[in-house]
């Protein structure tokens, strides 16, 4: 079973997009796409610099842009499960159908703006913790006050919180975690820090009529495939202010059987968390379309086996 996912946000890099314009109909695409969102996806995804991508309002639309984009490039290609990790679900919720492409960049972009106006209230971030035991870590983030705001699987936990959090962490760290990391990102995603940005992301998506998933999806919520469209939405607005439970989805693709995983542009991520968490399951991260042959040997290899 092949599966397809979708990086989050701090996986973006400057000029990151720019090959991925120049195959065929993919600039006036993008280009659509940013007078639908009032947003020049095409100047951020190749000339802006990497604060200017950081911005949460302007990163969140241009991964899950990149991310459409780079799964159309595939061709046909019927994943057995699809899903995203953080803003990545919305882009997973395109692959499944469950969105219409625009629908799904018009959300992600009032999202975008929804965190950002709420990371704006209190200076927050985000910052990976590698090695360690999950248990032992969790207790002692809560003992310090933050949140374990992604469990990523495979030794990573992504705390979360207020910068003199994250200060005391890093003079702190949980017994056997061997490096804390700061994030690129701009706020204390997937905890009550956020709540500001649920109710304005539930009345944008009010707007929005969902059709069921065409295929298996599953949830950061909880790990669960969700089968009904309208679940789909209601746990995409709510997540932004809950943790990711990547672990658990990377337990469902296990279970489901999972022999393979195409990570989307800008790949690399879950990549790398897969190999480690997933041994035996083939793995391959889009970063340019110079990826796309070996991208397509893997999903013919898989169709034929």
């Amino acid at each position: 079973m092949l599966v397809l996912v979708a990086p989050g946000q701090g996986a973006q890099t400057p000029g990151f997009l720019t090959p991925w314009l120049e195959l065929p109909g993919a600039a006036d695409r993008v280009a659509a796409w940013s007078d639908a969102i009032g947003l020049d996806l095409v100047q951020y995804g190749t000339q802006a610099d990497a604060e200017a991508i950081r911005d949460t309002a302007v990163a969140q639309p241009l991964l899950v842009a990149a991310g459409i984009l780079s799964a159309a490039a595939l061709g046909d290609v019927a994943p057995g499960a699809v899903a995203g990790h953080s803003v990545g679900e919305i882009t997973a919720a395109a692959f499944a159908g469950v969105l219409e492409d625009t629908a799904a960049l018009t959300l992600v972009r009032r999202r975008g703006l929804a965190m950002a106006e709420a990371a704006a209230i209190t200076e927050t971030g985000m910052s990976a913790l590698l090695g360690g035991d999950p248990e032992v870590s969790v207790a002692h983030l809560r003992k310090l006050g933050l949140t374990p705001a992604n469990v990523n699987g495979a030794g990573q936990i992504v705390a979360a919180g207020t910068m003199a959090q994250l200060a005391a962490l890093n003079e702190d760290k949980p017994e056997g975690v061997r490096k804390v990391v700061p994030l690129k990102v701009a706020g204390a995603f997937h905890t009550h820090h956020m709540a500001p940005a649920v109710d304005k992301l539930a009345e944008a998506a009010k707007a929005i009529a969902p059709a069921d998933p065409k295929v298996t999806y599953v949830s950061n919520k909880d790990g669960r495939a969700v089968h009904s469209g309208a679940e789909v939405v209601e746990r995409l607005v709510g997540q932004v202010a809950n943790p990711v439970r990547w672990d658990l989805c990377m337990e469902t693709f296990k279970e489901l059987g999972a022999t393979a995983l195409i990570e989307v542009c800008p790949g690399g991520t879950l990549t790398g968390l897969a190999k480690r968490a997933l041994p035996g399951v083939k793995t391959l991260a889009l970063k340019t379309p110079d990826d796309l042959d070996a991208a397509r040997e893997l999903i013919a290899d898989h169709a034929s086996a």
